[in-house]
């Protein structure tokens, strides 16, 4: 039997019968994206170009030490996913988060979250496809040519993107498996050269000893571990994700947990393992910073051929995050036009239920942003990019985290019969909302990080001059999704 909170908003979301809620709505985002494709979209939030790409700097930053800041940050962004769950089935009428933080917090925090993780897929796709043309440039030696692949790979995901959303569900499924399977082999690979004893032809041997013995697991001191953290944390974005596929979601009260409860089982397969397997077979001190570390442990043991198979998938997962940006970004502007928060045309759906405009602005703006980026090396564009992102995202989960504070203390009787409670409830959110405070503490302490954390706040105070501007003309969400079908 439903617990008394499914069925009563299960009832909500499903007024089918009223003109509103009709299905078929020009406006009304449907429901397309199956159990398969959430769970996979979730793993692929969780494995992207952060990892790929920016772990060779955080481990030449920090050494094997590393692995604990990317295990403490992906326990503390379980809690935030946790929360996000609970509000999302709170009330199946909410899109997405900056549905509910609009409703909890007011039209302004609808506003701000919205633009901001707007801005945040911006960025983020620009580290994104500045990953895919570091990647095609491991071919072609051209930078020109790599860039020119870079942009023709965005305009082929724009494509695909304007078709339907369940081509969308597709691709993210299939970039998940890819990157699912080629973590799993290089784990097993890096297991079994560390049994043989494998010593690559530079005269290194594989051992879990190369963990401690080039100047022991914490090299740098607790200043190199806490200068790994940005970059770390960049590794996470995306883990939201989910909670913009709400209302596209056939089944979200299974489908949604499934997906959320999987997090700490990713974080310790993807993250733990593959990097220590990495820094066991190649020391740590031999990882370059500005390549993928992943692709540097097959070409470092003489595996040529296994390092190109690898590099090909870096380069798929820096595409499926450009992928997930364009996808998460057009929904967040179709749900923004429908609050009067940005123009309307953000708000149209295509025949085939997408929001065309939104797709082709961020592409548009992606494309033209990450051209001139790289005028820079590629490494400084990225950590600029990847800074920029971090805050923003950091910003965007406190504001999930406060929503539900506000959650907690307007519908204290959901919480008590939530079909997916919070663990650790409030203090939780405020133990998670210190580290994050931590966090941009850290990114304060290095010259390039600072950088970037500097030019963060001229952003809200353009928010806040644009809301001003708009604050009038906002209204309730006028747009809808498909009903869920009743739970049995």
């Amino acid at each position: 039997m439903s617990s008394p909170q499914t069925t009563t908003h299960n009832a909500d979301a499903g007024q089918s019968g009223s003109p509103e809620r009709d299905s078929s709505h020009p406006d009304h985002l449907r429901r397309n994206l199956s159990n398969r494709h959430i769970q996979l979209i979730a793993i692929g939030g969780a494995i992207g170009t952060g990892l790929f790409m920016g772990s060779g700097k955080t481990i030449h930053t920090a050494g094997p030490s590393i692995v604990v800041a990317y295990l403490v940050i992906g326990i503390m962004l379980f809690f935030v996913m946790r929360a996000m769950g609970e509000v999302l089935l709170f009330n199946l009428r909410y899109k997405s988060f900056q549905d509910f933080a609009a409703d909890l917090l007011g039209p302004w925090a609808g506003f701000f979250l919205g633009w901001t993780y707007w801005l945040c897929w911006i960025a983020t796709g620009m580290a994104d496809l500045i990953g895919v043309t570091s990647y095609w440039d491991y071919w072609v030696h051209s930078k020109g040519a790599a860039v020119a692949l870079a942009v023709g790979t965005l305009l082929l995901l724009l494509g695909l993107n304007l078709l339907t959303v369940k081509l969308f569900g597709e691709l993210e499924f299939w970039f998940a498996i890819i990157k699912v399977i080629a973590i799993s082999v290089l784990i097993v690979a890096a297991i079994v050269l560390v049994v043989i004893h494998y010593q690559s032809p530079a005269g290194h041997r594989a051992a879990v000893s190369n963990l401690w013995t080039h100047g022991g697991f914490m090299p740098a001191g607790w200043t190199g571990l806490f200068a790994g953290f940005q970059i770390a944390v960049f590794a996470f974005v995306g883990i939201e994700l989910v909670g913009t596929t709400a209302a596209e979601t056939k089944d979200p009260v299974k489908t949604l947990p499934r997906a959320i409860n999987a997090v700490p089982i990713r974080v310790l397969l993807f993250y733990v393992l593959a990097l220590l397997g990495i820094m066991s077979v190649t020391p740590w001190d031999q990882v370059h910073a500005d390549s993928s570390p992943f692709v540097q442990m097959f070409g470092l043991i003489g595996f040529g051929a296994a390092a190109t198979v690898m590099n090909f998938v870096v380069l798929t997962s820096a595409a499926s995050g450009a992928n997930s940006g364009i996808y998460s970004n057009s929904r967040m502007l179709f749900g923004l036009a429908h609050k009067g928060m940005a123009p309307a045309r953000f708000g149209r759906l295509s025949r085939s239920g997408v929001p065309t405009w939104g797709l082709i602005f961020t592409v548009v703006l992606v494309g033209c942003s990450v051209l001139l980026t790289l005028s820079q090396s590629i490494m400084e564009a990225f950590t600029l990019v990847t800074t920029v992102a971090s805050v923003l995202f950091i910003f965007v989960w406190s504001m999930i985290l406060i929503s539900y504070l506000r959650y907690r203390k307007l519908h204290p009787q959901a919480h008590r019969t939530s079909v997916y409670p919070m663990p650790g409830g409030r203090v939780m959110c405020w133990v998670v909302l210190a580290f994050f405070a931590f966090v941009l503490v850290l990114l304060t302490q290095q010259p390039d990080t600072l950088e970037a954390l500097e030019m963060t706040p001229l952003w809200f105070i353009l928010l806040g001059v644009c809301w001003l501007v708009v604050r009038r003309r906002t209204r309730v969400d006028d747009s809808g999704t498909e009903a869920v079908p009743p739970q049995r």
